[in-house]
């Protein structure tokens, strides 16, 4: 597997690789003061990579908005990383490019789009379609039937009743209880969840 990306969240994917006996290829990264990350030498940038045989990689980025942009210019067969400690259900589908961090629950007949993070700890219930490129933050809960647009990020121990539909490119601020529909690009913060502003276009 190589990897795009050395940051943060590249550490915790690194970490999931090791774990599930995936051979790491090679890390790639834009930053020219980045010259090793984790024990392994940076084996280029974005252009560089362009024109390196890939087998698989996985875009190590936390910002939605930068990975739909290198997904988009990179023509690479993208991999799924999925902690061991992770529990899909047999009847959801997790789409290439998604990383599932440990004790992530994605329950019976959802969606995960492609480019997804889901973070630590958080629930998907049945029914639900995770759009590409979403950022779903630790604990967060979502409850069946909910809908999440494209670059949507939900954050940290957000809690999402049932039937919701969430717009794309929204943000659902840390610990916010969303209980009726959101609109593309809103801010929702605070319990129960209002609108404070909206993403720029």
């Amino acid at each position: 597997m190589h990897i795009f990306g050395a940051s943060g969240h590249s550490k915790v994917i690194i970490d999931i690789l090791n774990l599930s006996g995936v051979s790491i290829s090679a890390i790639w990264d834009d930053n020219p003061d980045v010259k090793s990350f984790c024990g392994f030498p940076i084996s280029g940038n974005l252009e560089r990579i362009k024109s390196h045989q890939v087998d698989e990689l996985i875009i190590a980025i936390g910002s939605n908005s930068i990975r739909k942009k290198l997904a988009t210019e990179l023509h690479v067969p993208f991999g799924t990383v999925m902690h061991p400690k992770s529990i899909v259900a047999e009847a959801a589908r997790v789409l290439s490019g998604s990383v599932l961090m440990a004790n992530v629950v994605v329950n019976a007949d959802t969606l995960i789009g492609e480019h997804v993070i889901l973070n630590t700890s958080c629930s998907v219930d049945h029914d639900c379609t995770i759009d590409n490129f979403v950022h779903i933050s630790p604990q967060a809960g979502i409850a069946g039937n909910v809908q999440v647009g494209e670059g949507t990020h939900i954050g940290i121990g957000v809690n999402v009743i049932q039937g919701v539909k969430i717009g794309a490119w929204a943000t659902i601020g840390a610990g916010t209880v969303v209980i009726r529909d959101v609109p593309d690009y809103a801010v929702v913060v605070g319990n129960p969840g209002r609108i404070i502003k909206y993403n720029r276009i």
